[in-house]
C-alpha cells in the first residue's frame, strides 16, 4: 500500500512534468550529427519536435544505464545461481542422509523421529 502511494507520489509529478515539457517545446527542431557541417548534415533526419527528442535522449539513457547495471550484476546473478545449486544439493544429500539414518539403526519409530526432529533443529 506504501508503495503504490510513494509510486504516485513520485510519477503523477513526473507525468505532469513531461507533459509540460511537451506543450513548451513543440517547434520542430532540426538534428545534424555532422559536427563540421551542421547546415548539410551528412545523415538527414528530418526536423522533429523538441519534446521527442528530449524524450528519446531520456528513454536512451535509462535503456544504456539498465543494461550497464544488468552487465554489471552479472558476477552476483551467477554467484546466486551457484549458491541456489549447492543448496539443492546439500538438500539431497541431508535427505539421503536422513533415510540412511532412519533404515539402518533399526530404531523404534519414535526414536527415529527423535533423530530427524533433533537433526531438523539444528543441533548438532
Amino acid at each position: 500500500m506504501i508503495r503504490k502511494a510513494l509510486a504516485t507520489i513520485i510519477l503523477v509529478p513526473l507525468g505532469v512534468l513531461i507533459v509540460l515539457i511537451a506543450v513548451a517545446n513543440r517547434q520542430a527542431t532540426t538534428i545534424s550529427l555532422d559536427p563540421f557541417a551542421p547546415d548539410t548534415p551528412a545523415i538527414a533526419v528530418p526536423p522533429l519536435p523538441l519534446f521527442l527528442i528530449i524524450l528519446a535522449a531520456v528513454i536512451a539513457g535509462v535503456f544504456i544505464g539498465g543494461v550497464v547495471v544488468w552487465m554489471r550484476q552479472a558476477k552476483w546473478r551467477r554467484a546466486a545461481r551457484a549458491l541456489e545449486r549447492d543448496l539443492r544439493n546439500v538438500r539431497a544429500e541431508t535427505d539421503q542422509l536422513r533415510r540412511q539414518l532412519v533404515g539402518t539403526e533399526r530404531m523404534r519409530p519414535l526414536e527415529a523421529s527423535r533423530a530427524v526432529l533433533f537433526h531438523r533443529s539444528g543441533a548438532a
